[in-house]
């Protein structure tokens, strides 16, 4: 392979052969993997580096004591989480039944988009304005990639998924952590770029995560095809109500989904954990007293090792399968919120921070291919649905755990250690997954609803 993009993805159905020489289907699949390029400078920059520590800040002019800061970034987080776990479920059956993912891709990266380029706005002592502002880029952020990933199962399948899954979080990494070194050069040195100070540069950095993501999305709306519309109901209905029976009828159907169900129940349980990390992490640097251009540098880190380590990983699932791959990564999370006890200065911060980008795009890209994998085709927006619902919904109790520790214990240290079970209980979980099986039956499903359209 000479490049992360160099892939000859096998359509379903096709031979090796015939995807090989297909440039056109190789460009739909770069224009997909530059998607997560472009939202990924909104993980880093603003949810990961640079918003968490503001926020504190903004927090703490109002008032607030330092663990209270960090327990509501944590109040913040969880809110923002609840409503896209909420609407996805409904917005992917709606999606499905339309045959429109790529126009709510659109809708929700331009609020988004909007929702950060409007935190230049955002003064000294105005938390509730800096809450609500990122409650918003939340929300546009995370449902627009329950659309995006609903398109991956239509471009590849078998052992496919696995690598071009994890091609797209590599080139997360990559975009992300270099907008991010941008970004911080701008908040270190802001004088040699004409920038008056660092607050400025900050805010500077918010309208740049803007503008990357929104450029780097465009390819996709151009190059990725839009899967069919599934009008297995009725269509002589408004989108909306079709859309909500599509849910109900899938909240029934999805019983006989035995391994997904386990899977989703692993899945909400440890990438609660694994997001919850990501999302505290600077807050609580900030808290133990590491400056920001150490945190943002500890971020940096963490998106270079992890654009290669995506990549291997993704090797490793084909190699190993992608559920002991996952399960191998979990081990490493436990380790590092041990760690996390023992955390005191910058250099082991950076040293976490290390460990941290060896494991955390890989593990997540792999849990989304097997995920897509085990999903009938003709659904995917749907599934993908619960499937973003699931690690929302369930991913608001991490942030929430660690707020409630941190502000009952009045120490981001404790929270940190309580991330454990996270990982354990998920891991648990995810032992007593057949893929194998789950595959099968997604298969089956495929082939009876294909049978269906033939009959009508």
């Amino acid at each position: 392979m000479n490049g992360p993009f160099d892939v000859t993805p096998q359509r379903p159905g096709a031979s090796a052969s015939t995807a090989g020489r297909d440039p056109g289907h190789a460009r739909s699949i770069r224009a997909w993997c530059l998607y997560d390029w472009a939202n990924s400078a909104f993980a880093t920059t603003v949810m990961a580096a640079m918003y968490p520590p503001f926020f504190r800040i903004v927090a703490e002019a109002a008032g607030m004591a330092p663990a209270k800061a960090t327990a509501a970034w944590g109040y913040t987080v969880a809110l923002a989480l609840v409503v896209v776990a909420l609407a996805a479920p409904v917005l992917g059956a709606v999606a499905d039944h339309t045959g429109r993912r790529k126009a709510f891709l659109a809708a929700f990266t331009a609020m988004g988009v909007l929702a950060t380029a409007a935190m230049v706005t955002i003064g000294t002592a105005t938390w509730i304005l800096a809450a609500g502002l990122f409650i918003l880029a939340q929300i546009g952020f995370s449902t627009a990639n329950v659309f995006y990933e609903s398109l991956l199962p239509s471009l590849a399948q078998g052992a496919e998924l696995d690598r071009i899954s994890a091609q797209g979080y590599a080139w997360g990494y990559l975009g992300g952590g270099l907008l991010l070194v941008v970004n911080a050069l701008w908040v270190i040195r802001p004088h040699l770029f004409g920038i008056p100070d660092a607050g400025a540069a900050v805010r500077a950095s918010y309208a740049s995560v803007a503008v990357w993501w929104a450029a780097f999305s465009l390819p996709l709306f151009r190059r990725v095809p839009e899967p069919p519309a599934d009008r297995s109901l009725e269509t002589r209905v408004a989108p909306l109500i079709a859309g909500l029976r599509r849910l109900g009828a899938t909240f029934a159907e999805i019983r006989s989904y035995r391994q997904l169900l386990l899977f989703l129940a692993a899945f909400w349980i440890y990438n609660d954990g694994i997001s919850t990390v990501f999302r505290m992490a600077t807050a609580f640097g900030s808290e133990i007293g590491i400056g920001l251009p150490h945190l943002i540098g500890a971020l940096i880190l963490t998106q270079f090792i992890g654009y290669p380590s995506s990549l291997a990983f993704g090797r490793l699932g084909a190699s190993i399968g992608p559920r002991r791959a996952v399960l191998a990564a979990l081990a490493v999370y436990v380790g590092i919120s041990l760690a996390g006890l023992a955390i005191h200065t910058a250099w082991q911060f950076y040293l976490l921070a290390a460990v941290v980008g060896t494991v955390q795009g890989g593990s997540q890209a792999l849990s989304r291919s097997l995920f897509a994998s085990m999903v009938p085709r003709h659904q995917t927006a749907e599934f993908f649905g619960f499937y973003g619902a699931s690690s929302k919904f369930a991913g608001i109790f991490g942030p929430l755990v660690f707020a409630v520790v941190s502000d009952l214990t009045g120490s981001g240290r404790r929270a940190i250690f309580s991330l454990v079970a996270f990982f354990l209980i998920g891991g648990a979980l995810l032992a007593r997954v057949d893929e194998d099986e789950g595959r099968r039956v997604a298969r089956d499903a495929e082939l009876r609803h294909e049978a269906r359209d033939v009959r009508r």
